[in-house]
């Protein structure tokens, strides 16, 4: 990895071994590696050039390492200048493209891309920009992008990026879709979910959203693909107050030690616990009884039976009753 700070391979080798020897010769380098001594000796001084080693005034034959946070840390933080330079300019001519591309449009701002790869890149990149919040709207069945292929959230996570993700009931069809959700809770995505969203759609840093413009049962080709991209505007503050709307309604999502959905601290006396909280966290998920009955390796039935128990210790007459009353009293 020395070759980001100027060295050749060869050179990072040599250093690295005058570096733990503290002195030597060539013929040390050459005993120590696959180099003859002449090919060593040339190496040394190319170090002694570079500012990494010093030869022996009374025994020029013989090399020692200048300390590494001496020679290598002012070459790193001028590599580091320059990439953050480059970075400057690739965001001005990122600016500029984005303004061109306004200009060249209705002069909204809308800008429509085309293409399932298009809308693929403008995703990744729209995470790889966040620096404070995502907010997405999570629909079954992707479009562009899998789950298990967004390794842009987990490293903005890291990063410190708030990612808040509502699902709605339909994506939990999917048998693996739990595995997804319990990924992202557990590197610090906050979850929610809901009967039905509207749209697909990620807002990044409340200052641009996309979304597909595909509609139910239109073609799925990806080439034919259209999505837009809004920017700042009364429209962009519409779908940022819809996402709000069906956040608040939306059921918290939580995994527990053994990756399960569901799972916090009991607040409320009369909460279901054990295997019953289980099941109504994977309720509220959006999940079918069939769904819930495999996860639990009990029957359609049982579910059925336990969910009307709830129901009864909750005091309302509908599931949708039963998530709402879950969420406000914290039984998730």
């Amino acid at each position: 990895m020395l070759e980001t700070v100027g060295l050749t391979a060869d050179e990072s080798e040599v250093y690295r071994l005058l570096v733990a020897t503290g002195t030597a010769s060539a013929r040390d380098i050459s005993g120590r590696s696959a180099l003859d001594v002449a090919s060593a000796l040339l190496l040394l001084r190319a170090l002694e050039q570079k500012g990494l080693a010093s030869a022996a005034e009374d025994s020029p034959e013989w090399f020692t390492a200048v300390p590494p946070q001496v020679a290598l840390m002012p070459r790193l933080q001028r590599h580091f200048d320059a990439l953050e330079q480059t970075r400057a300019v690739v965001h001005e001519l990122a600016e500029t493209h984005r303004r061109g591309a306004w200009a060249r449009s209705t002069g909204e701002a809308v800008e429509i891309i085309t293409g399932a790869a298009a809308l693929r890149q403008h995703l990744r990149q729209l995470q790889y920009g966040a620096g404070r919040e995502m907010m997405w709207f999570v629909k079954a069945q992707y479009v562009a992008m899998s789950p298990e292929s967004n390794q842009e959230e987990f490293d903005a996570l890291e990063r410190g990026v708030l990612y808040r993700a509502l699902y709605e009931q339909e994506y939990f069809d999917d048998p693996d879709s739990v595995d997804y959700v319990v990924k992202g809770v557990r590197a610090g995505e906050v979850a929610r979910a809901t009967p039905r969203l509207p749209l697909r759609m990620a807002i990044a840093d409340r200052s641009v959203a996309i979304l597909p413009l595909a509609a139910a049962g239109t073609s799925r080709i990806p080439s034919e693909l259209r999505a837009a991209v809004v920017r700042e505007s009364s429209l962009l503050d519409a779908l940022i107050a819809l996402f709000e709307h069906h956040w608040e309604i939306g059921a918290p999502l939580r995994v527990t030690d053994e990756g399960q959905i569901g799972g916090a601290g009991l607040t409320d006396p009369a909460s279901p616990v054990g295997e019953d909280r289980h099941l109504l966290s994977l309720m509220v998920a959006g999940m079918t009884d069939e769904a819930i009955a495999g996860q639990l390796r009990v029957s359609k039935r049982t579910v059925q039976r336990r969910i009307q128990g709830l129901m009864s210790l909750a005091g309302v007459a509908t599931r949708m009753q039963l998530g709402w009353h879950a969420a406000r009293r914290d039984w998730l």
